[in-house]
């Protein structure tokens, strides 16, 4: 059980070399703010608008912006001082909280339950989650939908034990699952609708009426006490971008389609499927994410019982 814990928990281990790269790019700067993000969200859309750079220039600082995989690795990073500001859903924090990171949730988005799902070839026999019994799933280990198979087999009858999850990142898990060394793939977008697209994958289920599918955003807790008003600033900008973007769906899916990779159309699909509205905590989304720390908890996915208020920002401060 021992090493079965230590697996798990080295989900949130990032590679030395990103981290080196992060922490190298703002060594020397006194005022500078290293933001981590991922290849598809609000982040990488504010990254390419441009308008936090001026925003924050005229307090003195700079904007260094880092790329990572997933979300496990941009926590690792937050935990060693790599960057200062990131955002991941729901299941890669509490991994990191569970193995003592200085993170603190400071905003939310809205429910996305649409957003990510358990695919089977179009092809397979299998029809229902129960049908996943004893056989080899795939999925980002210690990721949003890491929560979303635990409580997709809670809702079927089946044990998280009785399946075999292969813990791949999205690139190799596609990449298995269409050679059809795995039997089902966890997945969320935009990775989801591009092998809808081009594999006519089929949903066992989405989390509709399983899960919520939060996205959340952290600070440092020692950047967030040093600069709460640059915290502000860019949840300020963050959210200026998020309504540009629900406004007009279609120029957003253009911007993003290039960096990702992906068809326009495709693009598309998942930005629909997204929530929008940055958020400040609340009593009720503190409470939801509680639930998902107490189930790793009881599954033995994480070493010891957290407490998510512990390190949720609270409201005015």
């Amino acid at each position: 059980m021992r090493r079965i814990i230590q697996r798990l928990i080295a989900a949130i281990v990032l590679s030395i070399g990103i981290v080196a790269a992060a922490v190298g790019t703002s060594y020397g700067q006194d005022k500078v703010v290293r933001i981590g993000y991922q290849k598809y969200g609000k982040l990488v859309l504010l990254k390419s608008k441009g308008t936090l750079e001026p925003k924050l220039a005229a307090d003195g600082y700079k904007v260094v912006w880092t790329e990572f995989p997933s979300g496990p690795p941009l926590l690792e990073a937050l935990n060693v001082g790599a960057i200062d500001f990131g955002n991941t859903g729901e299941a890669p924090p509490i991994f990191a909280q569970a193995a003592g990171a200085p993170i603190e949730y400071v905003a939310y988005e809205p429910p996305a339950p649409k957003g990510e799902a358990i695919l089977v070839p179009k092809d397979s026999p299998l029809k229902s989650i129960a049908d996943l019994k004893g056989k080899k799933v795939a999925l980002n280990k210690g990721s949003n939908v890491h929560y979303l198979l635990v409580k997709a087999l809670e809702k079927a009858g089946v044990k998280y034990s009785e399946i075999e999850p292969v813990f791949l990142a999205p690139a190799d898990a596609r990449a298995a699952f269409e050679r059809g060394a795995v039997d089902a793939w966890v997945i969320w977008d935009p990775f989801q609708a591009a092998a809808e697209a081009a594999t006519s994958a089929r949903t066992l289920t989405d989390g509709t009426g399983i899960v919520a599918n939060y996205q959340f955003y952290f600070s440092s807790k020692k950047f967030l006490e040093a600069h709460p008003e640059i915290v502000d600033a860019v949840l300020a900008e963050l959210s200026a971008v998020d309504d540009w973007a629900k406004g007009d769906i279609h120029a957003v899916a253009e911007q993003l389609a290039p960096s990702i990779g992906l068809s326009v159309p495709v693009v598309e699909v998942a930005l629909k499927r997204q929530s929008y509205g940055i958020k400040p905590l609340t009593d009720a989304v503190i409470a939801d994410q509680q639930q998902v720390a107490d189930a790793f908890f009881a599954l033995n996915l994480i070493p010891k019982s957290i407490k998510i208020s512990d390190v949720a920002r609270k409201p005015g401060s």
